[in-house]
């Protein structure tokens, strides 16, 4: 028996023990549930109610362009804007979620959200809409966003934590899905501010079961993590500097090491191949190709559903397999399909470009739960944070790729060099992800 194995039996007879000593800890009943899957549980109702507005700009966008006469510039701006702080915000808020408490800065963050959107229902002129849907949403989904689900599954599980990762990461998908079709059709049936107003409930719905369930760490309930080893040792205590000045000491630290800068570069072009170029360009692609606006949304909608099944399975798989290697495969396949693209695209569906859809999908944003695993393995205690400043690439690249590919499409007529060149960046990222080492310094 190889070495390997031996330590995967010792580890999994361990994770046995662990996981029945926890569940006479947490109230003597063997088959009472661990209260790290409750707080798993708001985790993902929490994100459920700030994806919420994700859903909202493409529905309201034409509404307030017809109601104020506003340009899509002005509008556009306000988006981005808001993806650049959804981006910045990361790294702050899981030092704000230590320094201040988990409970805390998600009751905030749904605030915020709530706030702006509750409020763009009254706004008159364009700086306004700034201030809501940029700045406040920006600031509450910011701080709601990745780091969130890695510091809860982080902190509450060590068994099954790629798995509580994956699914969270899921839950923006899936509040979108949820919330698009039912803005849609307010929008149309009543009015874009009373789409506005759901958002604003749903957000201030979820604050009560932040506020009784969640914890900063399992031994505020009495009990150790999921799957934790009996005897695990108390977490270590909280940095009392400023949130700020933690997230950027984390940041200097981490940019001396080559890992962050493999992870950060890579995660930046996991963002220009997903939210850069495809959730930007693929519907005018497709319509360029004679295909209708409403059958290339329709199959953008599709990626989100099957991006459900792959980002819990690639969670899964983080738990099983090393994630450099899960890296290599995602953007491998990410690569082939948008290398092929060109060729897919026409003025109706095939079922080539259904196999595209599928693949693109599982592959969307699969490489959250390694990417996060890397950074918790090479950074240790810092290492919530610093996947919060790869995040905050991720958004960066998202945003160069989806103006470079506006410029290749008014200098060329058409998307083909912007898909050759993702495709090529796919091919970079593999690379560079076979490179990423290991712990860079003991975990505290």
């Amino acid at each position: 028996m190889s070495t390997a194995d031996e330590a995967f039996e010792a580890t999994a007879a361990l994770d046995l023990a662990a996981d029945a000593d926890q569940r006479k800890g947490a109230g003597g009943g063997g088959r009472r549930i661990h209260p790290a899957w409750w707080v798993a549980l708001v985790a993902f109702v929490a994100l459920l109610g700030a994806a919420g507005f994700r859903a909202a700009p493409g529905v309201l966008m034409v509404p307030l362009e017809q109601e104020f006469g506003w340009p899509r510039t002005l509008i556009s701006s306000a988006v981005s804007l808001n993806l650049v702080l959804y981006g910045l915000m990361a790294p702050f808020a899981a030092a704000l979620m230590d320094r201040f408490g988990i409970r805390l800065v998600t009751s905030l963050a749904l605030i915020l959200v709530a706030a702006g959107s509750g409020l763009t229902i009254v706004i008159t002129q364009g700086w306004q809409l700034m201030i809501t849907w940029g700045l406040l949403i920006g600031l509450g989904t910011g701080s709601m966003a990745l780091v969130f689900a890695a510091t809860i599954a982080n902190r509450w599980f060590v068994r099954r934590r790629g798995l509580v990762m994956g699914v969270l990461t899921a839950a923006g998908a899936t509040g979108q899905l949820i919330f698009l079709p039912v803005m849609a059709a307010l929008t149309e049936r009543q009015s874009w501010r009373t789409a506005s107003l759901v958002v604003t409930f749903a957000a201030l719905a979820v604050i009560p079961f932040v506020l009784v369930v969640l914890r900063d760490y399992p031994e505020d309930r009495g009990v150790t993590a999921y799957g934790a080893p009996p005897g695990r040792p108390q977490p270590p205590a909280i940095d009392s500097t400023g949130a700020a000045s933690r997230a950027v000491r984390a940041l200097a630290d981490a940019a001396r090491t080559k890992t962050f800068w493999a992870l950060a570069g890579g995660f930046a072009i996991c963002g220009a191949t997903t939210n850069g170029l495809i959730g930007t360009h693929f519907v005018p692609s497709a319509h360029d190709h004679g295909m209708p606006q409403t059958t290339a949304a329709g199959l953008l909608a599709l990626v989100g559903i099957f991006d459900i099944a792959g980002t819990i399975l690639s969670g899964v798989l983080t738990d099983r397999i090393d994630p450099r290697l899960l890296l290599v495969c995602y953007y491998f396949f990410r690569g082939v399909g948008l290398l092929v693209l060109p060729w897919l695209l026409s003025d109706a569906v095939h079922p080539s470009m259904l196999v595209f859809i599928i693949v693109y999908g599982l592959d969307w944003v699969a490489t959250v739960p390694p990417t996060a695993a890397l950074c918790r393995e090479a950074f240790g205690s810092s290492g919530t944070i610093v996947f919060g400043w790869v995040f905050a690439s991720h958004q960066f690249g998202a945003a160069l790729a989806s103006a470079a590919a506006g410029v290749v499409r008014d200098t060329t007529g058409q998307y083909t060099l912007a898909w050759f060149g993702g495709a090529g960046l796919c091919l970079v990222a593999a690379i560079v992800s076979v490179t990423i080492r290991g712990r860079q310094r003991s975990s505290v």
